[in-house]
């Protein structure tokens, strides 16, 4: 089983990167990028083969590694 956990800034965290891509857009003649968010994919092998094991695991890595609670939202996609 494969696992794709987008991980994305809070709404109202400030996002630098984000900012400097949109900046960088605009100066390339990319006038209609009016503003950008930057986010990571991480993506897992898994050997679990039950969807809702893996889902209850892949959540608790999220919540204990992957990512940061108080500044990031995730989303994961579970696959065979």
């Amino acid at each position: 089983m494969k696992a794709k956990i987008h991980v994305y800034l809070k709404p109202g965290v400030l996002d630098p990167q984000g900012t400097a891509v949109a900046n960088s857009l605009r100066t390339l003649g990319f006038e209609e990028v009016t503003g950008a968010r930057q986010g990571k994919l991480i993506e897992l092998d898994l050997s679990s083969v039950d969807a809702e094991e893996a889902s209850e695991r892949v959540k608790a890595m999220c919540d204990k590694l992957l990512t940061n609670p108080v500044i990031e939202n995730y989303d994961i996609e579970l696959s065979a």
